[in-house]
């Protein structure tokens, strides 16, 4: 897996990069917390659930159902009395953040991959190009030579294009500004 600081910062940076007035803090907060969401399973070990099992390790949480589920269920609880563009909106956003977290995870270079299409097939899946070293489980390993490896990875191949695609698009927002449109009189 990615570490729950590249999730984050993922999610973060999505939100930033778009510009909309419905985006706040807690939005944003919201969508870092849908992309470190997923790893959730890991408590899973502690019941008895194995790795490779439905519900295990980058099983059903990661997948792409989990997150249309996860950001229904968020718009459903807290956004239903907004207009209908500003809940499409939020709900991708929501779906996108926790998306993310099995995309990153399938660019590691370990695991047993990602189950994107779980439940209806609990195939697990990694990209071809899988340059992030996989981020330890346990935090305290974190502190250790591995550890500064691991966000010096991360640093290259999901901070540097976070960033670069955020200062991409706002170069872009800023070249070509959206024209308001006048009412019709």
């Amino acid at each position: 897996m990615a570490s729950a600081f590249a999730h984050a910062l993922v999610a973060l940076a999505m939100g930033k990069t778009i510009k909309n007035r419905e985006l706040g803090w807690r939005e944003l907060g919201l969508g870092a917390f849908c992309s470190v969401l997923p790893d959730f399973d890991v408590m899973g070990f502690y019941f008895g659930i194995q790795y490779g099992d439905l519900w295990g390790h980058r099983g059903m949480t990661h997948s792409i159902l989990f997150a249309v589920l996860l950001a229904g269920g968020l718009v459903a609880l807290w956004y239903r009395g907004r207009p209908a563009t500003a809940m499409a909106g939020l709900y991708l956003y929501f779906f996108f953040c926790t998306l993310s977290h099995g995309v990153l995870d399938a660019m590691t270079d370990g695991g047993l991959g990602v189950a994107f299409f779980s439940p209806f097939d609990t195939t697990r899946y990694f990209f071809p190009a899988r340059p992030v070293l996989v981020s330890p489980i346990g935090i305290g390993e974190f502190f250790s030579e591995y550890g500064v490896r691991v966000l010096a990875s991360e640093a290259v191949w999901i901070v540097l294009p976070s960033l670069a695609l955020f200062l991409l698009v706002r170069g872009i927002q800023l070249l070509w500004p959206a024209k308001a449109v006048a009412p019709p009189s």
